[in-house]
């Protein structure tokens, strides 16, 4: 008999019998979605993996703690037959088959009813992708297409130019430490989307030569400030484009709350009466320790990590910092904005307990092809800071993290 290819559809469970036989590995990674669908789910299986146990621990299946038996799947809706013993998935398939139960079997797609497409999700978008028919299946295959579509639908370069959606109002976003790939989805996406990108300048700038030509994209640091202090003027920009109805994107560098001034722009947005979404970035303060093999914590060596601004000096009166017990943690110190002032601070920290030996990481462009990294200790940081011209933006990690990993290449 002539093969013919599968017939695509969407299966609404919501409140509808499903039984689920076998609670391993495959049972694992189809529960959940089962589960966000809504559908009534009984698992029959003698055991159970710990996340799957779990899911029963919750009240969000039933379990029962035994066997497949004939008559499981009577009432049911749909089956997923996932069991070890081969019997039992044959004997649950012609079960299945007797009573038009649709049934997908793991062990053998070609006595199933029905196959699982490679799925994945964006923005209210469901992607489900099969193959045409049995003999060419491939689920790497599937799996491979479905992310391209995935990925393509939550970074906006697969989007109909006449669907072009655009979120009104501004978007506060966080672009993370510098490489393009570390900014988040829905980062990217909001990007895609926008009519106008005012950008700081340590945010991804990568990003920005991504944008389609009729996006006007304006440095926050080029911005003319005339009358108005810088971050004034950043506000007005802000509330000028969005007042025109256009859909604005303000890209900052990490996280827009971590000394980033988002808070002040939110603020002048919600007394101008202009909706303003916050997408939260990967922090600097993190993820630059981390790409230049240095963790923040670390079993049995720091328990805290501290993050600190050193844009102004530690004997500066504005400054709000407590470096005195700052220099009492034995935890990770994590100093942004702080090259220019490194020498005031570490010489500060050992007058107030902090040994001089305490090594020091300073860690330049992290994230990007400029990456560097320069070690030395609080004793000899200024110096070496000043021979190694070390220069902004960089973080500065201190504490006995920074000989945990390998050593830096030479």
């Amino acid at each position: 008999m002539a093969e013919h290819p599968a017939y695509p559809v969407g299966l609404r469970l919501s409140g509808r019998r499903v039984v689920v036989l076998g609670g391993g590995q495959v049972a694992q990674r189809r529960l959940p979605a089962l589960i966000a669908a809504g559908a009534d789910i009984t698992l029959v299986s003698p055991e159970a993996t710990p996340s799957v146990e779990a899911m029963a621990d919750a009240g969000e299946i039933t379990w029962v703690r035994r066997p497949y038996q004939d008559g499981d799947l009577g009432d049911a809706w749909y089956a997923l037959i996932a069991t070890s013993d081969p019997a039992a998935n044959t004997a649950a398939s012609a079960e299945a088959e007797r009573h038009r139960v649709w049934c997908v079997r793991s062990d053998d797609a070609d006595q199933a009813t029905a196959w699982t497409p490679a799925t994945g999700h964006s923005e209210g978008v469901t992607v489900a992708v099969l193959t045409t028919d049995a003999r060419g299946r491939d689920p790497r295959h599937t799996a491979a297409i479905r992310d391209a579509v995935v990925e393509g639908l939550r970074d906006g370069t697969l989007v109909a130019p006449h669907h072009r959606t655009r979120t009104p109002g501004v978007a506060l976003v966080g672009g993370g430490p510098g490489d393009p790939d570390l900014i988040t989805v829905r980062g990217r996406r909001l990007l895609a989307e926008a009519d106008v990108v005012i950008a700081d300048r340590l945010g991804p700038r990568d990003l920005l030569a991504e944008l389609p030509p009729h996006v006007e994209v304006i440095d926050a640091a080029k911005i003319p400030y005339g009358r108005y202090m810088a971050q004034e003027a950043i506000n007005n920009a802000l509330i000028e484009h969005a007042k025109q109805g256009k859909s604005v994107v303000r890209l900052k560098g990490g996280d827009p709350y971590v000394f980033g001034r988002g808070m002040e722009e939110v603020q002048a947005l919600a007394e101008a009466g202009i909706p303003c979404t916050v997408v939260p970035g990967i922090s600097s303060s993190i993820s630059v320790p981390s790409a230049a093999g240095i963790p923040v914590t670390h079993r049995g060596v720091a328990h805290e990590f501290t993050v600190v601004s050193g844009h102004v000096a530690p004997d500066d009166e504005r400054s709000l910092a407590d470096w005195p017990s700052l220099a009492k943690l034995t935890g990770t110190l994590v100093v942004l904005m702080g090259v220019d002032k490194i020498g005031k601070i570490a010489e500060t920290l050992v007058a107030h307990g902090k040994s001089p030996q305490t090594p020091v990481a300073l860690v330049q462009e992290g994230t990007t092809a400029a990456q560097r990294r320069v070690d030395a200790t609080l004793a000899t940081v200024a110096e070496v800071v000043r021979t190694e011209e070390v220069k902004p933006p960089a973080v500065i990690v201190i504490g006995e993290v920074v000989n945990v990993g390998p050593r830096p290449a030479a």
